[in-house]
C-alpha cells in the first residue's frame, strides 16, 4: 500500500528510495540499498526478507530483473507483493502481483524505477516518473522529494498518508541521508522538512566523517566550527532580502536667472 522510486545516480554515484504511503513507519520495511551495487523497495504486503537476499545477488553481479524473478519465485505470496529494483548498471527489474490492491503497476526508465499499488489511479506514478525525469540537474535528494510531492498531487495513496522516507547512499557503506517520517499527518510536508534541516550544520559535518579513502576523516575542531561558521554567514547571506534600489530625487525646481 505504498508508491516508491528507486533510482541509480550515476554522476554522483549514489543509489536512493524515496517512499510514501498510507501505513505507519514505511522507512523501517521497505527500502533497502547496498553502495555501489543496487537498491530495491519491497511492498504492498511486503516481504522485508526480499532486502538482504536481494542486495546479496546484486553484490555477486545477478542483473536486476533475474533478481526479482528469484525472489518472487521462491515466494508462495508473490501474488500478494511488489517489488523493484535497480543495478549497479542502471537496469532495472519490477514485480506486480496479480492479488495486489488497484490501482497497481509500475514504470521504468534507464536508472529508475517507480512502483505503487492501491494509488488514486495510474496518474500517480507517471506524474512521479515525469517530474522525476525533468529534474536531471537538481541534487538527488530534491529531486526525489519534487517527484514524491508530484505524486501526490496526482492523487497518491487512495487511503491517505501517514508516513514517508528518504534512503541515499553515496559510495559509502553508511548512508549518506536516511530520514523517516513515521507517522505524520502530512508526511512528504515533514520530510522535506527534515531534509532543508539536514542541509545546515548536518550537511557539513557529513564532509568531515571517516570515508573508505579517508577512514580517519577529519577531527581538527577548529576546522569543522570553521567550515560550519562559514555555511552559516553564506545560508544568512543568501537569505537576505536584496536591497531595493534607492528612488532617482525628481527634478522641480526652476533653474537660477529663469
Amino acid at each position: 500500500m505504498t508508491w516508491s522510486i528507486v533510482a541509480r545516480d550515476p554522476k554522483a554515484g549514489a543509489f536512493a528510495v524515496a517512499v510514501t504511503t498510507r501505513a505507519f513507519a514505511v522507512g523501517a520495511r521497505c527500502p533497502f540499498i547496498l553502495s555501489g551495487i543496487g537498491a530495491l523497495s519491497t511492498q504492498a504486503l511486503s516481504n522485508p526478507l526480499y532486502g538482504r537476499r536481494g542486495l546479496a545477488l546484486l553484490e555477486a553481479g545477478v542483473p536486476a530483473a533475474d533478481v526479482v524473478r528469484l525472489l518472487t519465485d521462491a515466494d508462495s505470496g508473490r501474488d500478494h507483493r511488489q517489488v523493484h529494483v535497480v543495478d549497479r548498471d542502471g537496469s532495472t527489474g519490477q514485480w506486480t502481483g496479480p492479488s495486489c490492491i488497484p490501482w497497481c503497476g509500475h514504470l521504468a526508465a534507464e536508472n529508475v524505477s517507480i512502483a505503487g499499488n492501491m494509488l488514486a489511479g495510474p496518474e500517480v506514478v507517471a506524474e512521479t516518473m515525469r517530474v522525476y525525469q525533468s529534474g536531471r540537474r537538481l541534487p538527488l535528494a530534491e529531486r526525489l522529494l519534487r517527484a514524491l510531492d508530484a505524486g501526490q498531487a496526482a492523487g497518491g495513496d487512495k487511503r491517505g498518508r501517514q508516513s514517508a522516507a528518504l534512503l541515499i547512499f553515496a559510495g559509502e557503506e553508511y548512508a549518506q541521508l536516511d530520514l523517516r517520517v513515521d507517522d505524520h499527518p502530512e508526511p512528504l510536508a515533514e520530510l522535506r522538512r527534515l531534509y532543508q534541516v539536514s542541509e545546515r550544520r548536518y550537511a557539513v559535518m557529513r564532509q568531515f566523517t571517516a570515508t573508505r579513502a579517508n577512514p580517519a576523516g577529519v577531527t581538527d575542531w577548529k576546522v569543522i566550527e570553521a567550515a560550519v561558521a562559514r555555511q552559516e554567514k553564506e545560508r544568512a547571506k543568501a537569505a537576505k532580502p536584496a536591497a531595493k534600489p534607492k528612488a532617482k530625487a525628481k527634478s522641480g525646481g526652476k533653474t537660477a536667472g529663469a
